[in-house]
């Protein structure tokens, strides 16, 4: 059996006492509080919502037209549904929309769901404060210092009187919902994720008197919490960072300007230009045994043209080499001494 802690007038567990037996052995059944849970909620609602009928609608009275003779379709009044401010028809009629439940299921529902709160531990029965004024803060603190249990919200709290000193304390606090205890039923005990009951609340509802027994050792309050100093605000680094981004484009689009403009290019489109030359010197050397057999056989005409054209090539690749405009330009006239081989072999 799960012992209900009862709290002290700052809020700690001084002391716990025994389930009653009437709510100890009471079996948990979902269907039961399901069933008193709606029929709870339904009586709640107001039921005020009314229609007026043809009958009741004010007006009417004449025949808009006569019968015959209009062309028109008949009619006999103008507060018909069909016609615009007319009554309505079967509309909904000032009700009840309670439900008979049983008055041991109702009973039986209720032990359950309070049965339920104690095993979960989250249910505590408060002693008398002694308080001679309602005051907000000391009734956090009062909630602060109680178990854990109490620390989930929303949580109920079920007086004696609404006027009291405790219920005008805690009805100020954020997920505390003050309650009597004559007016407590099912549907609040489930919808509470925890329950603190006043001693003489807590006694009629069980039928029995509480016997309060001390813990031992004694409990201790919970210290204060730390009061945390605001966090300083963070250094705006995005607008920095927008800013210094120009700064550094700007010296790389001058370097490369300047790269463009310097006349340091010209040593190497002049070695571009002595690449060819040095090609053709070595072109006749090479080709010189191909010379030979010209008594037996007269070659083409286009024959001699063909091996200087490969230097012609090997020239025209050479100034590739540099990936540069400035060199590519330059090695145009680097044409000429291949042209020069050509009449030389001719």
């Amino acid at each position: 059996m799960t012992p209900v802690p009862v709290l002290d007038t700052d809020g700690l567990a001084a002391g716990t006492t025994a389930l009653a037996a009437s709510i100890a052995e009471t079996p948990i059944k979902q269907h039961l509080i399901h069933e008193t849970v709606v029929a709870e909620l339904a009586a709640r609602r107001a039921g005020t919502h009314s229609t007026k009928n043809r009958a009741e609608v004010r007006g009417g009275g004449s025949k808009p037209w006569r019968q015959k003779g209009t062309g028109r379709a008949r009619a006999g009044s103008s507060r018909s549904p069909i016609w615009t401010g007319g009554g309505i028809v079967f509309g909904p009629t000032p009700r009840s929309y309670g439900g008979k439940v049983n008055r041991k299921v109702r009973q039986q529902a209720f032990r359950a769901a309070l049965r339920a709160q104690v095993e979960r531990g989250t249910a505590a029965i408060m002693d008398a404060t002694g308080w001679d004024a309602p005051s907000t803060k000391r009734a956090a603190e009062y909630l602060r210092q109680a178990p854990d249990g109490l620390a989930a919200r929303p949580l109920l709290i079920v007086v004696e009187d609404l006027d009291a000193v405790e219920a005008r304390a805690f009805r100020n606090i954020a997920g505390v919902y003050v309650l009597a205890g004559s007016e407590l039923e099912t549907a609040d005990v489930v919808a509470a994720r925890a329950i603190l009951v006043e001693r003489s609340v807590w006694e009629r509802l069980t039928g029995e008197p509480a016997e309060v027994e001390a813990v031992t050792p004694a409990p201790t309050k919970k210290p204060a919490p730390k009061k945390q100093a605001p966090p300083k605000p963070k250094p705006a680094r995005k607008a920095s960072r927008k800013k210094a981004a120009p700064a550094e484009e700007a010296p790389a689009a001058e370097a490369e300007e300047t790269v463009a403009d310097q006349p340091a290019d010209e040593p190497e489109a002049a070695v571009v230009e002595e690449t060819p030359a040095e090609v053709v010197e070595e072109a006749p050397a090479e080709e010189a045994p191909a010379e030979e057999p010209a008594a037996d056989e007269e070659p083409a005409a286009d024959e001699p043209e063909a091996p200087a054209e490969e230097p012609a090539a090997e020239a025209e690749e050479a100034p590739k080499k540099p990936a540069r405009k400035t060199s590519r330009k330059k090695a145009a006239p680097a044409e000429e001494p291949a042209a020069e081989a050509e009449e030389d072999a001719s």
